[in-house]
């Protein structure tokens, strides 16, 4: 379970699932994973810079044997630029905040949230 810096009105999980981000008004999407993903949001690495408060559509497939992605549309509210592993390519760890969703999708992320926080150890709450 990850509760980032600050305390966060929804918690998060480490949870991998694929996700799509189009700027708006751009029907070009790229794909990556999560880093982790909560009620209010989620955490990606992607190669370019979104650009701060900047409006994002996503479709989120949860791989969670439910069908149909969630669709929605967000907003990037921080942007850390970094390195690659290797140290050559530049990355973008970027946090969107979730602006339309509909409480049917907040429910089966939280549902996801709520499992990771019931298997994670005791120990490391």
């Amino acid at each position: 379970m990850w509760n980032g810096i600050d305390k966060r009105k929804f918690p998060r999980a480490h949870y991998k699932c694929v996700i799509y981000i189009a700027k708006q008004n751009d029907l070009k999407a790229i794909s990556t994973r999560t880093e982790n993903i909560g009620e209010g949001g989620v955490c990606v690495v992607v190669n370019e810079d979104f650009g701060l408060f900047k409006g994002v559509n996503l479709e989120v497939d949860l791989e969670n044997g439910i069908p149909g992605n969630i669709k929605c549309s967000g907003t990037v509210v921080w942007v850390v630029r970094k390195h690659d592993i290797r140290g050559s390519a530049i990355q973008y760890d970027t946090g969107i905040e979730f602006v339309d969703m509909d409480d049917e999708s907040r429910g089966r992320i939280a549902t996801i949230v709520q499992k990771q926080m019931d298997d994670y150890p005791a120990d490391k709450k």
